[in-house]
């Protein structure tokens, strides 16, 4: 690896890491207009047009606002958490393609660049593995605090995640198999062309949502409950358990959390439009619209599409009520495992069929 090779992994991972500081930004002000329209109020509407700059107003004050650390707290972890829920948060989105792969001519030689920090062979695996990574920061956030709500608060997250991302592993398991890829870039490859049904094509883009439904619907559902957003918000069940695991944080160390979630809303957002709806596929008019605007489409593309996730979370938080949390466990443990198991084992036999054909000839 050269230089050049060395720069440019260096700027991408510099530009995901302002996009997910922008990104942020504007989710909590969308979610903030958008609630508001819903509850017929106005939002924000002080600070910047139509208030985006209430977002950048409340994190400066986060960042200023006095660190009060409890007498009783383990500090090395209680000083850990935050950045332990932080960092998975980012390196989670790098290996999510964002845009079509773009050759240009550096040092003489032709390279194509990923638009995407790192095209890991294995880049399923591995975002199952940052989100497992972040559930230590709920239990030493919780355990750390030295008080007993954060310990119940983080009990409490640590085996919701446990239960829902057992879920959202099995969802997986079938688009695997569908693609024949752990690599993000090649399953969203997978998905371009039209459907094809018994031979016939149809006017559908061949995304996975089509074949692959249930797994889609299990993984939204695990996801909306991994990033612990309403109805599962039970990790921070005020009227119960104060503020959670992260109830004796205050300014900075505090941030870190609420931006590690809002990162990973994006990042579930990202990742279920690259698995199920195409990624940045879509029209781009190459040969008739200028080079640039072709270029930059893709990622147009696949930041639509992850707006209409993003407004469905905020459409959930405003309409549906937080359950209880035996619905919870029950939804995780005696419906969406079972659902993942019984799907995955009718997917796989249809698989098999398809590859070698019935066992009677």
């Amino acid at each position: 690896m050269d230089w050049i090779d060395v720069g440019l992994v260096a700027l991408r991972v510099v530009v995901i890491f302002g996009l997910l500081q922008v990104v942020t930004i504007l989710l909590i002000w969308f979610e903030r207009k958008v609630v508001a329209d819903m509850q017929n109020r106005i939002g924000p509407d002080r600070a910047g047009p139509w208030g985006i700059l209430q977002t950048v107003a409340d994190g400066l004050k986060l960042f200023f606002k006095e660190q009060v650390t409890p007498r009783k707290v383990e500090f090395g972890l209680y000083l850990a958490a935050p950045m332990l829920a932080a960092v998975p948060a980012f390196l989670m989105f790098m290996v999510v393609p964002f845009g079509r792969p773009v050759r240009i001519n550096l040092g003489g030689e032709d390279r194509l660049i990923p638009i995407q920090g790192a095209d890991l062979n294995v880049g399923l695996l591995y975002v199952l593995a940052m989100s497992s990574v972040a559930v230590y920061a709920v239990v030493l956030a919780g355990w750390s605090s030295g008080s007993k709500y954060p310990l119940l608060g983080g009990v409490r997250a640590t085996a919701q995640a446990i239960s829902y991302e057992a879920a959202m592993g099995l969802s997986l398991v079938p688009v695997v198999l569908f693609t024949g890829s752990l690599r993000l870039s090649e399953i969203v490859a997978s998905q371009s062309g039209s459907l094809t049904f018994f031979g016939q094509v149809l006017s559908l883009p061949a995304w996975n949502v089509f074949v692959l439904a249930p797994s889609f619907l299990i993984f939204f559902i695990a996801a909306v409950a991994e990033t612990n957003r309403a109805p599962f918000d039970l990790v921070e069940a005020e009227q119960e358990i104060v503020g959670g695991f992260h109830t004796e944080y205050s300014g900075l160390r505090f941030a870190l959390f609420f931006l590690a979630e809002y990162i990973n809303i994006f990042t579930m957002s990202g990742l279920a439009v690259t698995l199920f709806l195409g990624g940045w596929s879509g029209p781009t008019w190459d040969g008739t619209l200028p080079l640039v605007v072709s270029a930059v489409l893709p990622t147009v593309w696949f930041l639509l599409k992850v707006t209409v996730f993003l407004f469905m979370y905020v459409w959930l938080r405003a309409t549906l009520p937080r359950l209880r949390y035996d619905q919870l466990m029950t939804l995780g443990w005696k419906r969406l495992i079972p659902a993942s198991l019984v799907w995955l084992f009718f997917i796989g036999g249809a698989m098999a069929v398809r590859q070698f054909g019935l066992p009677w000839g």
